[in-house]
């Protein structure tokens, strides 16, 4: 549990979670967006530079002055890509005057997508993540939940829950910040990326060893000027019915990316929408499709999994799957997924009429579930 009195409890925000129950309203399949081939990789177009830095200058001027309630909130957000690590030549980060959600944003949960709505109320939302942690300490690397490439696409669905404002991404190298104290990690926020405010979930850890919890961020946050909000953990509804291998302390029933991944793991399609607050999209490269046959009512595909771009399920056979590729409508599959390979059958054959020479494209499948 958090210590700390009444200062901290004063800033734990009860979560609404009445959107909870209907998981697939606004982000299923049959109502998302149909991306086009190119689209995974388009930045919408952002508003103007100047624009941008007034509404900056306009923060920094309001956010002693101003309640969180009545601090602005920027209506428009820009993409955020990588390149946009490195301070502008005006010494302006690009989350200079939002609020940034702190966290392993790996499977984008629903759980994320509560802290990103919960930054959205008060600022302009970014989630802050860390890169580069597996190689500093060795880990195995592992396929990520959500494929680089279409993680515009989940935060854009992310809308409605923010204000009608898609959160961007702005990522640290980890080696920059691995020695940081709590504090010197609150004061790079503050005077580096000069950012307004920070959210967090209550068993928030941070700097060096973990040795900042969410009740040391509260303090250093108004030490440094910066608004902290904590929020409650998002729970798993099924912690009491299902085992999560591997199990650890940091596991105390909230929705996680381990449960996503466990989920996974045993083809739980149904606990993965859940969990993820969407359909799992799994994404793949045309281009090393192996195999694609067409008879008078079926078209199959297949590709080694070497083609795909995320984690996905379980071996197994699919049912009431989706395929998305470029401009077609969704078209009804089912997936069989042996040690090697992933197969697509499908009872319309226009699919199998798309053009595999136009180099590196992606091919979209969104799960049901698994059958018996």
């Amino acid at each position: 549990m958090l210590c700390g009195g009444s200062r901290i409890s004063h800033h734990i925000r009860e979560c609404n979670y009445h959107h909870h129950q209907n998981l697939g309203s606004g982000l299923g399949f049959c109502s998302s967006r149909i991306v086009r081939l190119s689209s995974y990789m388009e930045r919408p177009v952002s508003v103007q530079h100047n624009q941008r830095l007034q509404q900056r200058l306009v923060s920094f001027s309001t956010i002693h002055s101003k309640s969180p309630t009545q601090m602005p909130i920027r209506s428009c957000c820009s993409s955020q890509l990588e390149d946009d690590r490195e301070l502008p030549a005006e010494g302006f980060s690009s989350v200079a005057g939002g609020i940034v959600a702190l966290g392993k944003f790996d499977a984008l949960h629903i759980g994320h997508r509560e802290l990103a709505s919960q930054a959205s109320k008060v600022g302009a939302p970014y989630l802050l993540s860390f890169v580069g942690m597996a190689e500093v300490f060795g880990w195995e690397p592992r396929a990520p939940i959500v494929a680089k490439c279409d993680r515009k696409r989940v935060l854009s669905s992310w809308s409605p829950y923010c204000g009608n404002v898609t959160p961007e991404e702005f990522q640290i190298e980890f080696s920059s910040v691995r020695h940081l104290t709590p504090q010197q990690f609150v004061e790079k926020l503050s005077k580096e990326l000069r950012v307004c405010g920070v959210v967090a979930g209550e068993n928030y850890r941070f700097g060096y060893k973990a040795a900042g919890n969410a009740s040391e961020l509260v303090r250093l946050c108004e030490e440094y000027g910066m608004h902290a909000y904590i929020i409650k953990s998002v729970m798993d509804k099924n912690q009491d019915s299902r085992n999560i291998e591997g199990q650890d302390y940091k596991e105390r029933g909230q929705v996680s990316s381990t449960r996503v991944r466990h989920a996974l793991a045993i083809g739980d399609m149904k606990y993965v929408s859940e969990l993820l607050g969407r359909q799992h999209r799994l994404v793949l490269m045309v281009k090393d499709l192996e195999e694609l046959t067409s008879t008078s009512n079926k078209c199959r595909v297949s590709a080694p999994k070497s083609c795909l771009l995320n984690l996905p399920p379980m071996e197994g056979c699919y049912k009431n799957c989706f395929l998305i590729f470029g401009d077609e409508s969704p078209v009804s599959c089912r997936v069989f997924i042996d040690t090697t390979h992933i197969h697509l059958e499908m009872d319309e054959i226009g699919i199998c009429n798309f053009d595999n020479s136009q180099g590196f494209q992606f091919l979209g499948i969104e799960f049901g579930v698994l059958e018996s």
